[in-house]
């Protein structure tokens, strides 16, 4: 569901053309891998470094799930960064109070990133659809509440764990692959068919691709809206459990940045901006696209400093795609 791209005469000539540009986030994903190759070999293709690079990613790449959704709806979300660290740093303090029993202290402490993150995306989602304020400015708000609420419960400083068995969970290991990278990929199949499959998610499309249209079919916009924004939250949830569990705390200057790597992962996965159409598994694409690049430029040896350019320039290239494709 949502607005055409194409319009082609059904000739052979216009049928390959179609075919490329729906492709273009694989194509795209392939040259890199093999200019990759190239310039990081032998090591890029070590089994060693590309699961190292899946676990990277992981962690914003399992947000940008969520941001995917939002984008779709037409909305926007940049203080999934600050939720991450202030979930993160909340969970850990609610488990510490259960020391005498490590179990227990475990389960308090997945519960609370889970629901606590949700519980910020849903008050994301209310400001947008109730209060009415525009998802760029609303968000912007969040994030600045929520970065300085943990900097003021953390006293400045690092919120860390009294739970041994904790930090089991984001360095573990099941089956050759890291759990946060398993997370990344389930997830990521149930939302692509949560997207595809269910009247939610075409719900989700039509109101990104034109609220005015689906008012008048009686979809209700404020529940739509809301919906991504609660999603995301859960999202943010999950890897906030994830890497708060693998260093054993929290430092409120963590996850700094990782609402611009969520959205750049969206994007380059080849939802565009003005939303109503997507794909939750063109953002795990998109997520590990901006993974190579970082990896890439290590292995070729090229200064920090201008991996960030890198990836600027590849969001903007990205997005001129995505004009060209929608002339």
């Amino acid at each position: 569901m949502g607005k055409k791209l194409f319009n082609f005469k059904d000739n052979g000539k216009n049928k390959q053309q179609f075919k490329l540009s729906e492709h273009t986030t694989l194509i795209g994903f392939l040259c890199l891998v093999v200019l990759a190759s190239i310039l990081g070999w032998p090591d890029f293709l070590r089994m060693r470094n590309i699961i190292t690079l899946l676990r990277q990613v992981s962690y914003t790449g399992i947000i940008a799930l969520g941001m995917t959704l939002i984008i779709i709806s037409g909305g926007f979300d940049l203080s999934v960064g600050s939720m991450t660290a202030f979930a993160g740093g909340v969970a850990i303090f609610a488990m510490n109070k259960f020391t005498s029993n490590i179990a227990l202290g475990v389960a308090v402490g997945v519960l609370v990133s889970l629901s606590f993150a949700t519980l910020l995306g849903l008050i994301n989602g209310l400001l947008v659809t109730k209060g009415k304020i525009a998802p760029f400015i609303a968000t912007l708000g969040t994030m600045s509440i929520y970065r300085s609420l943990i900097i003021y419960f953390a006293k400045a400083g690092n919120i860390e764990s009294l739970n041994t068995a904790y930090g089991n969970i984001g360095s573990g290991v099941i089956l050759g692959l890291p759990v946060p990278v398993w997370c990344f990929f389930i997830l990521a199949i149930f939302l692509q068919i949560f997207l595809d499959d269910t009247k939610t998610g075409k719900y989700i499309c039509a109101v990104g691709a034109n609220e005015q249209v689906a008012k008048y079919s009686a979809i209700n916009l404020d529940k739509i809206k809301l919906i991504p924004y609660v999603i995301t939250g859960f999202t943010v949830g999950v890897s906030a459990l994830l890497w708060s569990s693998r260093l054993n705390c929290i430092n409120p200057s963590d996850c700094s940045g990782y609402e611009l790597d969520a959205i750049a992962a969206v994007v380059i996965g080849g939802t565009p901006m003005s939303g109503g159409i997507g794909s939750v598994l063109g953002t795990v694409i998109g997520a590990i696209m901006l993974g190579i690049i970082n990896n890439m430029l290590v292995l070729a040896g090229v200064s920090s400093y201008l991996q960030q350019a890198a990836k600027g320039l590849v969001i903007i290239i990205a997005v001129l795609v995505q004009y060209k494709k929608e002339k």
